[in-house]
């Protein structure tokens, strides 16, 4: 398939502008109960979209997999601006969430949403891509 010059963006025409954000919010010393049961997951997931201003698109895609101390709950929500995934490790009560969005958020208000819903003490690392 061949692509003309007019269907291409212009050479730094916006590829020097960051297109979203990543904020990866690790929590550690989290409750092990509140990581071990999927429905405090579940809930997680709507309140931290309607407080990051988002919208879901599509259902939640929640599953335990794993082996012995490396077993536990993952999720992955498409937003209508990427997507959220979150890793949650009861054993060592640490949770890993990833926000990225093509739409501006607050990474702090995401991680205090994440603090209130599964305890822990936060680590937040922003990435613009």
């Amino acid at each position: 398939m061949e692509t003309s010059t007019k269907d291409r963006p212009d050479s730094g025409s916006r590829t020097d502008v960051p297109w979203g954000m990543l904020a990866a919010i690790d929590l550690h010393g989290c409750d092990p109960r509140r990581l071990e049961e999927p429905g405090s997951i579940r809930r997680f997931v709507p309140t931290l979209i309607k407080a990051v201003g988002m919208r879901a698109h599509g259902p939640l895609m929640l599953d335990r997999f794993g082996d012995d101390e490396l077993e536990g709950w993952s999720a992955m929500q498409f937003i209508e601006t990427s997507s959220i995934t979150i890793h949650a490790d009861e054993v060592f009560g640490r949770c890993f969430v990833d926000v990225f969005s093509c739409r501006p958020f607050d990474p702090d208000e995401a991680a205090a949403i994440a603090v209130a819903h599964f305890g822990g003490t936060p680590t937040v690392t922003v990435l613009e891509r």
